[in-house]
């Protein structure tokens, strides 16, 4: 695989570190997507997604769900047992992990559930109304006209 040199991108650049930022992690990568745990998005609504990670094995206590600097964090750490086991097929993994989701700018963690080995992770593009698309409304010629009229005669 190429390796690019993002550099001069840096250097030239000034407040689109965020799109060189992603560019050197989706390279870094080196082809290799982490496979464990398997998840899903979909999206539910316009502006709603939900992540399902199988989490077999793992209960609320042994999950952690944080936001931290627009990355959704989701890790695992199963708690010692106590009492050793001899198993004779061992087929769940339950391993620790750590899983990032990068987020985009406006979508917000609204909600995690954990039930049946599913962690689902709810989150919403909550978009402000400055930035909402609005429609302008167009005067037409002859309100304008009445109007400079109405104007002209209170100067006078």
């Amino acid at each position: 695989m190429r390796s690019y040199d993002f550099a001069p991108l840096y250097r030239s650049t000034v407040g689109f570190d965020q799109i060189a930022n992603m560019m050197d992690r989706v390279l870094s990568n080196d082809g290799a997507t982490p496979s464990y745990p398997p998840y899903n998005i979909e999206k539910t609504a316009d502006d709603a997604y939900r992540i399902s990670i199988a989490v077999a094995g793992f209960s609320d206590n042994d999950l952690s769900v944080e936001v931290r600097e627009k990355s959704l964090i989701v890790s695992a750490r199963k708690a010692d047992e106590t009492e050793e086991k001899t198993y004779l097929h061992r087929g769940i993994a339950t391993r620790a992990f750590e899983r990032r989701f990068h987020l985009a700018d406006h979508v917000h963690v609204t909600g995690a559930a954990h039930a049946d080995g599913m962690l689902h992770i709810d989150l919403e593009r909550q978009m402000p109304e400055a930035l909402k698309p609005r429609q302008i409304q167009i005067a037409s010629d002859r309100a304008v006209l009445e109007k400079d009229v109405v104007e002209a005669k209170s100067v006078n």
